[in-house]
């Protein structure tokens, strides 16, 4: 049955998805999204994703709520950038972060929290160095943005994936 359907839930879920989108219960829907579907658990099966075990999954509901609060503060500040009536000069620049994080869903974890929060992305990771570069929109203190990424999101990120 796994040969079949590698990954059941990722399969449904490409169903559930494919029905969505066309908002049709149809049998040829279903028959296409049910092709698509087994195509797309295949498909990840090649690719042979390691394995999760996330430790501490109380710890993820606290990691999303306080991204959820900085991606909104992110939000109010960017927009106050923009749309400020002091024209201010700003400095946008690259920081250099050094990780001890080294699961791979732990950084494409915080890959995603760094890019979702306006002003902020993920320029590049060098794996052998373990040195994260982003870019800011509003670089006033690199060692802020150090201790930032550090504290509040490695370290979380290694409770759950460590």
């Amino acid at each position: 049955m796994t040969r079949l359907l590698p990954f059941p839930i990722v399969s449904a879920s490409l169903l559930a998805f494919w029905l969505l989108l066309n908002q049709t219960l149809s049998p040829g829907h279903f028959l296409l999204g049910s092709a698509g579907a087994l195509i797309g658990g295949w498909g990840l099966a090649a690719l042979q994703p390691p394995k999760a075990y996330p430790r501490r999954p109380d710890r993820i509901l606290l990691l999303a709520a306080l991204v959820f609060v900085d991606i909104v503060k992110s939000n109010i500040a960017v927009a106050r950038i923009i749309l400020g009536t002091k024209r201010k000069e700003r400095t946008a620049g690259f920081v250099e972060i050094p990780l001890e994080l080294r699961d791979p869903y732990g950084l494409a974890a915080l890959a995603c929290i760094i890019t979702s929060t306006p002003g902020t992305l993920w320029v590049d990771f060098n794996e052998a160095s373990g040195i994260l570069t982003i870019h800011v929109l509003d670089l006033v203190n690199e060692s802020e943005w150090v201790g930032l990424i550090k504290e509040r999101y490695e370290r979380r990120l290694m409770e759950i994936f460590t």
